[in-house]
């Protein structure tokens, strides 16, 4: 069955394992963060799989930050929470700006799931709101910062204990100092 963009579900997935392969092949090759990457990776894809595209355009300042809007609640305007747009194409982008000219603002394409990842870092935002629909801003699908980093961090604690299994596994602790010596006996006596 195809998505709006015409690809069968295997066809998206693929491209969207290509989107993470090229964020680990970016990544600082420390030893950390693409091992990092490759563990969160089901999370990104999970998340992104909700969305009708694979890359959105994103506003940002001409030095990368990206345009954050502060959204406060109806019933309680105490509460607020600061978000990012991602628009289906550059021309929903640039039209969701009041002003017409503002120079400093750029709109970017940018693949999901570099946005995801992204959103990760940025302690500032609370939730990306993605729209699908060229020309239409009723019907946004929110993604919370908070939800990812769950997803994320419950990968990263799988990796954290199949690594230390393996790490006993392969080492596995020496006997006590005080410990004798485990005695058998022959199954010709037993």
């Amino acid at each position: 069955m195809p998505d709006p963009d015409g690809l069968t579900i295997a066809q998206r997935h693929a491209r969207l394992n290509d989107q993470i392969q090229l964020l680990i092949d970016r990544a600082p090759q420390d030893g950390r963060t693409p091992i990092a990457l490759r563990a969160i990776a089901p999370a990104l894809i999970a998340l992104a799989q909700q969305l009708g595209q694979l890359q959105y355009y994103v506003l940002q300042s001409r030095d990368g930050n990206w345009l954050l809007t502060t959204l406060q609640n109806n019933d309680d305007p105490e509460l607020e929470k600061a978000v990012v747009y991602g628009f289906p194409s550059i021309d929903d982008a640039r039209s969701s700006l009041k002003s017409p000219v503002k120079p400093d603002l750029v709109a970017v394409a940018m693949p999901i799931a570099q946005i995801l990842f992204q959103l990760l870092a940025f302690d500032r935002v609370d939730s990306a709101i993605f729209f699908d629909r060229a020309g239409s801003r009723e019907r946004g699908i929110e993604i919370q910062r908070s939800e990812l980093q769950q997803l994320a961090n419950a990968h990263l604690q799988k990796l954290i204990a199949e690594t230390q299994a393996a790490n006993q596994a392969a080492n596995p602790a020496p006997p006590a100092k005080n410990a004798k010596p485990r005695r058998t006996i022959p199954s010709n006596l037993a």
